[in-house]
């Protein structure tokens, strides 16, 4: 369906109805003293009439053209929220409760941000939504409903209610707010189009459709990718989606593999160290059962994605039957809807060996077993679909041959319109290669701030350019040096670890703060072999050293809303406590004077 023909999510949802009005459309897995959970479902017919209904409600209310937050637990109501929301012509803002531990301070930015005229929840929630807003200063016209009450509101009118104006291609039916732990949320613009023609690239680069796949996800639906997969995939390719919660994801993750055993052929994606997260926690007694040749893909949409969780993964279940060539590192971030590219389809990953040095100088060399030196081993995230993809040099802003590194730009149908409320600066969107011209649209491109190189007709991403720790002159990726610590000692938690650079007097300088692992009740007696073990480890894999290493408690390691490490928050705390602890040590001395 073309963007002239009415390209929006409510077009595609109505055609589902009409199509296959009895067909299983969205189901909600709960877990409670039930092992194998309890299923709600809607068929296409029930899930529009229902969307109808609350657009209608919206629409009765005031929300056409309002921000509407969607701040309800992960299930059909959520996923009902945001259909009635970007049907009724308004534009969602999908977030999460405010009972979301840790993430208290950013849902009160982004809702300052967004500055939303209405907000979904439970009806048990909606008293601690409206506190939750008041508390923290967010604007008192807020008006916290429910689906429930939107429906009341509406009576009838979902059905009658076919004179309202329905939304075009070209408006904004929501706004991506980006995952990292920042002061300044962004909230990328999505339009209907955009989010339209990701979901066509996503199901085509993974090869799924009506009647043959579903989808199965536990991923929260107000980051990027649990939106896709959940909700945008499913409507556009009239796809089942089976939805979990993620909190029962994190409890018993055997849960989302059971899933994926009943519902064959499924397409489902997590983050890396979720599949890491499998293979530690699921035992070997808790396999028995699993059936997983079926499923049609296992998307790892961590960047980068780590080869030893790939391997260490398929070692563990692959007797379950998962194939190598289920498993599709992707690459993808919420400026560009999300999905960008992914490995081809019925291939095996690729794991190529770099020179770690050459790479650190922004040249990407195979390194042989018998060249010696050191080697950094990366994974392949793939072609774009309907999508171009460069590699710039971020300076110069000039195309880099392929094997060079260098930041990754996009162009497609698929990339949002900006961040709300900021113009296009030509820093993130509407960037223009060297000679080009800013006023011709068709030259604009998407900035990523993400590092990568083209080698063999596939994209390796290397690193965020906000993260590259720079030190006497030498580029190190952050996760390579956390890799190495991790491997360092078994006392230290892995995916828990965060290194940066820091200006010193000295110039810059690494630090790595590390959490011990929740096995270990007394961290203060082996301290010091800690400290040792990584300074070594650290100074003979990457030839730098680590100026401060932080050892502490789990959990203290800051991570954003989508599970990763936040390496800025990290940073930032790591300073403010510096500040405070030589503040105190003046205020000391003074005392003592």
């Amino acid at each position: 369906m073309s963007s002239a023909m009415g390209d929006t999510l409510s077009r595609h949802l109505a055609q589902s109805a009409q199509q296959a009005p009895d067909e299983a459309a969205f189901t909600f897995m709960g877990f409670g003293a039930n092992r194998d959970g309890t299923s709600v479902e809607l068929t296409w017919k029930e899930l529009d009439t229902q969307v109808r209904t609350v657009a209608a409600g919206l629409r009765r209310a005031g929300a056409v053209g309002e921000r509407v937050a969607i701040v309800a637990p992960q299930g059909l109501d959520y996923v009902i929220g945001f259909l009635g929301s970007v049907s009724a012509g308004a534009i969602a803002v999908p977030l999460f409760p405010p009972d979301l531990p840790g993430h208290s301070e950013k849902l009160a930015a982004v809702l300052a941000d967004a500055a939303p005229s209405f907000a979904i929840s439970a009806p048990e929630q909606r008293e601690a939504v409206a506190d939750f807003c008041a508390g923290h200063g967010i604007d008192s016209g807020v008006r916290v409903v429910s689906v429930e009450g939107l429906t009341q509101t509406a009576g009838t009118a979902g059905t009658q209610d076919r004179t309202a104006r329905e939304p075009q291609p070209e408006d904004c039916a929501y706004l991506q707010y980006t995952s990292g732990s920042t002061r300044t949320p962004s909230g990328v613009e999505i339009t209907h189009a955009n989010v339209c023609v990701n979901a066509r690239q996503a199901l085509a680069a993974y090869d799924v459709g009506a009647g043959r796949h579903c989808s199965v996800s536990w991923l929260p639906m107000y980051h990027d990718m649990g939106l896709m997969l959940a909700i945008a995939m499913p409507v556009v390719g009239r796809m089942r989606s089976v939805i979990m919660d993620p909190l029962d994801f994190v409890q018993q993750p055997v849960r989302w593999l059971r899933l994926l055993t009943h519902y064959e052929r499924a397409l489902t994606a997590a983050p890396n160290f979720a599949y890491d997260y499998c293979v530690h926690r699921v035992p070997p007694e808790e396999r028995t059962g699993l059936s997983l040749g079926s499923v049609a893909g296992m998307i790892n949409g961590s960047e980068p994605v780590s080869p030893r969780t790939l391997e260490r993964f398929y070692e563990a279940f692959a007797p379950s039957g998962v194939r190598r060539t289920t498993m599709r590192p992707s690459y993808g971030l919420a400026e560009a809807t999300v999905f960008v590219t992914t490995s081809p389809a019925g291939e095996e990953p690729t794991v190529t060996p770099f020179d770690r040095d050459l790479l650190a100088q922004g040249t990407a060399h195979v390194a042989e077993p018998a060249e010696g030196g050191s080697i950094t081993e990366l994974v392949a995230c793939g072609r774009p679909a309907d999508q171009e993809v460069a590699i710039v040099d971020p300076v110069t802003r000039r195309r880099q041959q392929d094997g060079k590194v260098g930041e990754i730009w996009l162009q497609g149908p698929n990339i949002g319109r900006g961040y709300w409320g900021r113009p296009l600066d030509g820093e993130s969107f509407g960037a223009v290669l060297e000679g080009g011209d800013p006023a011709d649209p068709a030259q604009r491109w998407l900035r990523t701030g993400d590092l990568g190189i083209w080698h063999d007709k596939q994209l390796y991403v290397t690193g965020r350019i906000k993260d590259l720790v720079i030190v006497d002159g030498t580029n190190h990726y952050p996760h390579d040096i956390e890799l190495t610590v991790e491997n360092a000692h078994s006392a230290i938690r892995r995916h828990h670890t965060a290194a940066f650079a820091v200006s010193t007097d000295e110039g810059e300088r690494l630090v790595v703060v590390a959490e011990h692992s929740p096995a270990v009740t007394d961290p203060g007696t082996h301290l010091d072999e800690v400290t040792r073990a990584v300074r070594r480890a650290v100074s003979v894999t990457h030839g730098v050293a680590v100026h401060d290493f932080v050892y502490v408690p789990p959990g203290s390691v800051p991570r954003t809303t989508s599970g990763k490490v936040a390496r800025s928050a990290c940073r930032a705390q790591y300073l403010a406590e510096a500040r405070t602890a030589t503040k105190h040590a003046a205020l000391k001395g003074a005392g003592t004077a």
